[in-house]
């Protein structure tokens, strides 16, 4: 059982590749129900004197998707930020720029999961309120999965909103490049890496996309 906090040391010691094989391995034992008792009292007093993160992921806002569960991670472990519909703004931009260049976190990820409720209004064009300029930064996905869906495209087609769903997570991914400079060339520098997620309620197991 974990009863430390990961040191600046251990931290610095991680390539993005190490980290990615972390989570993976943390996800596999989130999937076969392996996860161990963690952010006991020890880990939550050391954890009092600093953080060092491996890794920043942006989540959706639901509830069904425990992040630190997802991937057994303990306390100290991930800066977790949580948005509907895990789109970039430019408040997560400097989230995640302060969690890398200033914390020192090695990878960031964006995670979309199945059956997305603000990927399925995103489609609708619900409006809303504040919802609908919020699904707006969700819509260019489903513009452009529409524009080459062979099949019915709408909500009740279970694969068309997964396709819009892991769309949305390559178009975030990038979008973290394109807008902003000092991540994107960590990145080429190898300091970091950008990655995608995608999550499955049914069984918990996450999809990793290295490659974008």
């Amino acid at each position: 059982m974990k009863t430390k906090v990961m040191t600046k040391a251990e931290q610095q010691a991680l390539t993005p590749d190490a980290v990615i094989g972390i989570l993976k391995k943390g996800n596999g034992e989130f999937v076969r129900g392996e996860l161990t008792v963690r952010n006991n009292p020890e880990i939550i007093k050391d954890s009092a004197n600093g953080q060092n993160p491996m890794a920043v992921i942006l989540s959706c806002l639901d509830s069904r998707v425990p992040v630190e569960d997802v991937f057994h991670a303990h306390l100290g472990d991930l800066f977790v930020g949580r948005i509907a519909g895990n789109f970039v703004n430019k408040d997560f931009l400097g989230s995640m720029e302060f969690a890398c260049f200033a914390a020192g976190a090695k990878l960031i990820m964006v995670l979309g999961h199945n059956h997305c409720g603000a990927v399925v209004h995103a489609i609708d064009n619900t409006e809303l309120g504040n919802i609908t300029e919020m699904l707006k930064k969700i819509q260019p996905a489903a513009k452009e999965i529409k524009a080459v869906f062979d099949g019915e495209k709408a909500t009740n087609n279970v694969a068309f909103v997964d396709a819009v769903a892991i769309e949305n997570v390559i178009l975030n991914v990038r979008k973290i490049r394109e807008e902003s400079p000092l991540l994107a060339e960590m990145e080429k520098e190898g300091k970091i890496k950008i990655i995608g997620g995608y999550y499955h309620l049914e069984n918990g197991k996450v999809d990793f996309f290295e490659d974008i």
